[in-house]
């Protein structure tokens, strides 16, 4: 998780102080009503009320909607009753029903949302049909920005890297001869299809098998903890966090909940580069950063920082004035336009790894076999090809194709541009995801659907936990004897447990000797501190002489006593700086949003005076959610140093008219935002 006190969680786009003032301003004192304009292009089923798997928007829709034959406690029949099934939104995690959707633990699920939460942003509604049959998919036109450039990369670690990683390991526990009944096994193969020629129909023949025979994956390659294992030798190591608390993370450190151990990682590991990307670093978020931040004007920009240092270096060197460089601006700006394509080609290499992921391994409510034999039917023409094909003419098509595309540029450029007259989009329709993965889900796409199954029976999903307890520094449990690793129990013990004659983990660090630097440095947090009150004192003053700006700043750093239970109808907000509440109503129908100053009865409608909804909105009229942070990305960074605290971020819904709707402080924004984005029936693309 997170240092406490620097939020780097948010990644949305700051609230843009632009946004037309005057677009809300029929709804001031609360008597404006959306509803539905028949006008609109937009056409959407809503599966809260009327879709159903045979006339759903996509297949994730229809998904959400099928009749499952194995259920969790969210896929009840509460889909009848007219209020909202709270499953246990504000409930211990042991308290919370096991399984919520049928086939996944609840661990995996909280994992899955956890990342979604993350990797989303802004998402618009499309009349468009996909081609692929799922929606969310990332268009072209992707915004760019640092933090998205950083959680592209976060997902690019736990996916690909990882994944790569862990099969480097098998490789060293293969070669080290350390289970030599697998390593001659693998051996004897490999000799006798060499002999014979046969080692493409080989290694065509054994990805078919692990394909098509999920069981033998375990046979041939038994898992084993990735800090457990050595990647030079084969054999069992020490974790390097100290102790064996998580499977799947190289570092084997401790984790509260499944999955939060790589993800720290992942976050680490783009730290780890901010000599060439700190502006990613630091979650640097521009497009939306409000002109009257408080405190953003006042800070300087921590992203000038290393270019500074490079000039001053070469000052003392003797190098020629930075004003006479006239390759440096130009320089800037070529890096920072190609760095939204490498964010693409990083988010589309992630997204590929969790189709074929989901692919062979598929979670409910998708299909279990389809894609797996659609996979493994392919292999089979290969194999016969191959079976049929000898090394020499096997060497001469590769060195004529080698040849045609280095030689054929005129011939691919002229077929290139008659398919681009004839087929306008045969690039497309020729990508993975539209062919031989058509259907099969990214994460995100696995999430929404989940999110979509929740919804439709009116059990919207509990949040993933959080707390701020450290993880438990005890190793996670694990079975010596179903290891193949060459090592004893009591050695693979030893492992995983913390050094018991190292006393320097059990006892608390000595406390730092105070020097003249703490002095000045708490003294800095201090005045930080008091400047950051003082900031948020004067915003106090603007809102209520009128300041538009000043109003979507109250309320986003929240006082202990503010921080009430809300979920999964009612979420605690402010609208135009007036504290209220979200109100999500799925009773009438019609189901909508609105906000008003007073909390409902629990079921998302107000017992009476409707004088204080400020708006309402049907749901099947959003075209559009994006996430706004309550402060900008530098104001962000202050908070969190000076006083520790967590931002309260916002919320902007546009509807079919093309009005925003800013909402702002709110609680559970991505909790929010998931009930949302899965309630209705919209074909949504990821912005």
């Amino acid at each position: 998780m997170p240092t406490p006190g620097y939020v780097f969680k948010d990644g949305g786009p700051i609230p843009d102080s632009d946004l037309k003032n005057n677009s809300s301003a029929s709804v001031e004192h609360g008597e404006d009503t959306r509803r539905s304009s028949p006008s609109s292009s937009f056409a959407f089923n809503t599966p809260t009320s009327s879709a159903t798997a045979s006339n759903a928007p996509t297949e994730s829709h229809a998904l959400a909607s099928a009749d499952h034959d194995e259920k969790g406690a969210a896929q009840q029949a509460f889909s009848d009753s007219e209020e909202v099934k709270d499953l246990g939104w504000n409930d211990h995690p042991k308290d919370v029903p096991s399984p919520l959707v049928g086939g996944l633990p609840n661990e995996e699920l909280w994992t899955l949302v956890r990342r979604f939460n993350k990797q989303m942003y802004h998402v618009k509604a499309t009349p468009t049909t996909p081609l692929g049959g799922l929606d969310l998919n990332i268009v072209d036109e992707d915004e760019f920005s640092p933090d998205k450039l950083r959680s592209n990369i976060e997902r690019l670690y736990m996916t690909v890297i990882i994944g790569l990683i862990g099969f480097g390991k098998h490789i060293a526990r293969l070669r080290s001869w350390r289970e030599p009944r697998r390593t001659a096994a693998f051996g004897v193969a490999y000799l006798v299809a060499w002999v014979f020629n046969l080692l493409i129909p080989l290694l065509f023949t054994t990805l078919l098998i692990l394909i098509a025979y999920p069981p033998s994956r375990d046979v041939l390659f038994p898992p084993a903890p990735l800090a457990l294992v050595d990647s030079k030798t084969g054999g069992v190591q020490s974790p390097s966090a100290g102790v064996l608390g998580s499977h799947d993370s190289l570092t084997g450190a401790p984790e509260k909940h499944q999955g939060e151990a790589v993800e720290q990682e992942a976050s680490n590991f783009v730290s780890g580069f901010a000599s060439i990307a700190l502006s990613s670093a630091t979650g640097k978020h521009e497009q939306g950063d409000p002109e009257s931040d408080p405190l953003d004007k006042s800070v300087p920009d921590p992203t000038r920082l290393a270019m500074a240092g490079a000039e001053a270096k070469g000052a003392t060197s003797g190098g020629s004035p930075t004003s006479h460089d006239k390759t440096k601006q130009p320089m800037e700006d070529a890096m920072w336009v190609k760095m939204r394509p490498v964010m693409h080609i990083i988010g589309d290499t992630a997204d590929g790894w969790e189709r074929f992921a989901n692919a062979l391994s598929p979670t409910a409510p998708f299909p279990q076999d389809a894609a797996r034999l659609k996979l493994a039917a392919l292999l089979v023409p290969a194999i016969a090809v191959a079976m049929l094909t000898s090394s020499a003419m096997f060497m001469k098509m590769n060195t004529f194709l080698m040849g045609l595309g280095f030689f054929g540029d005129p011939i691919i450029w002229r077929a290139a541009s008659w398919l681009n007259r004839e087929f306008p989009h045969w690039q497309k329709l020729l990508e993975i995801r539209n062919t031989i993965l058509k259907g099969v889900p990214t994460n995100a796409q696995l999430t929404i659907t989940l999110l979509r199954i929740g919804e439709v029976n009116k059990a919207p999903l509990p949040p993933p936990p959080t707390s701020d307890e450290p993880p438990p520094s005890r190793p996670k449990s694990l079975n010596g004897d179903e290891l193949t690793l060459d090592a004893s129990n009591s050695e693979i013990h030893d492992a995983i447990h913390a050094d018991p004659s190292d006393t320097s983990a059990a006892d608390p660090p000595e406390k730092p000797k105070h020097r003249h630097g703490a002095h000045i440095l708490g003294f800095l947090k201090g005045t930080t501190k008091t400047g950051v009150e003082a900031k948020f004192g004067v915003d106090k003053v603007r809102a209520s002489i009128g300041s538009v700006h000043a109003k979507n700043h109250l309320g986003v750093i929240p006082k202990e006593s503010e921080l009430t239970p809300s979920g999964p109808v009612d979420f605690k907000a402010r609208f135009k700086g007036k504290k209220g509440w979200i109100l999500i109503s799925t009773i009438s129908g019609v189901p909508t949003v609105s906000f008003s100053k007073n909390s409902s009865d629990g079921t998302g409608e107000l017992e009476s005076d409707m004088k204080k909804v400020a708006f309402t909105i049907p749901i099947e009229d959003i075209t559009g959610l994006k996430k706004v942070g309550g402060l900008g990305w530098k104001g962000k960074l202050v908070v969190g140093w000076a006083t520790g605290k967590t931002v309260a971020d916002g919320l902007e819904i546009t509807d079919r008219s093309g009005e925003a709707w800013r909402v702002t402080a709110i609680q559970l924004r991505e909790e929010l935002f998931n009930r949302l984005v899965a309630m209705g029936g919209q074909k949504w693309e990821s912005w």
